[in-house]
């Protein structure tokens, strides 16, 4: 049987980025006071989302650096409710870096399809747009990490998904041909697409399914049904 492997996303995908990091910024929001600045956290959140998202895309798009990443969300955040504190801002910038990756909320079976994968004898490897840094600590502290024997952060490549540049990396880093190779991850345009420009085959992982209306698409809404389908997609490999 030719050897079968299947690159994860992280963030979304396995470790559940929504929780993990309300979780972080509850605690920063009550341990800085931001509770006398900003009545509601959930306005504070709302807000904090929204702006991270749009720096992420510019981040991705080359357009900006890590540094001012981490610190300008937390800024303009801030600024939108009339608050210009440099030291909230340091503090919360610093503070989430370090409690977000500690945090250990991961989709529902995720620890259990992955010991089904790796029993049935798949290679399993993480490619993420994340941080090394962090993305490092969270597949520790989530006990992640023993299943994957490459773990691929964009920064380290040069080149963030959905490049095809960062797949064929990882493809010729562990010696797997694209044909051969599926890639399972949250964002359709990032990992389902650029996986696809390489030759490989790919997976999306919609839990909310807000992608129903795509047609020629593997989609999965939990991760339970990760190993039948892929039973399927690798029906032709023998």
């Amino acid at each position: 049987m030719k050897e079968k492997h299947l690159f994860f996303d992280l963030d979304r995908t396995l470790w559940d980025f929504e929780k993990n990091s309300e979780i972080a910024l509850r605690l920063l929001f009550e341990e800085l006071g931001l509770h006398t600045l900003i009545p509601h956290f959930d306005s504070f959140h709302d807000n904090y989302k929204e702006t991270n998202a749009h720096l992420w895309k510019e981040y991705g798009q080359g357009r900006i650096k890590k540094e001012e990443l981490r610190s300008e969300r937390f800024r303009r955040t801030l600024d939108n409710f009339k608050i210009n504190d440099e030291h909230i801002t340091e503090k919360l910038s610093s503070g989430y870096i370090e409690l977000s990756p500690r945090q250990t909320a991961l989709f529902p079976s995720a620890l259990e399809t992955l010991n089904e994968l790796k029993s049935e004898g798949y290679q399993m490897h993480i490619i993420t747009n994340g941080f090394k840094e962090v993305q490092y600590i969270k597949l520790e502290e989530a006990r992640l990490k023993p299943y994957f024997d490459l773990i691929l952060c964009s920064e380290e490549v040069g080149h963030n998904k959905p490049s095809k540049l960062i797949f064929e990396y990882a493809l010729q880093t562990v010696s797997a041909k694209a044909e051969n190779s599926v890639m399972i991850g949250d964002d359709y345009e990032v990992d389902v697409v650029g996986a696809r420009n390489s030759g490989m085959h790919a997976i999306l992982f919609d839990p909310e399914n807000e992608k129903s209306k795509l047609e020629n698409l593997h989609r999965i809404k939990h991760l339970n049904e990760l190993p039948g389908l892929l039973t399927w997609v690798f029906r032709t490999l023998r």
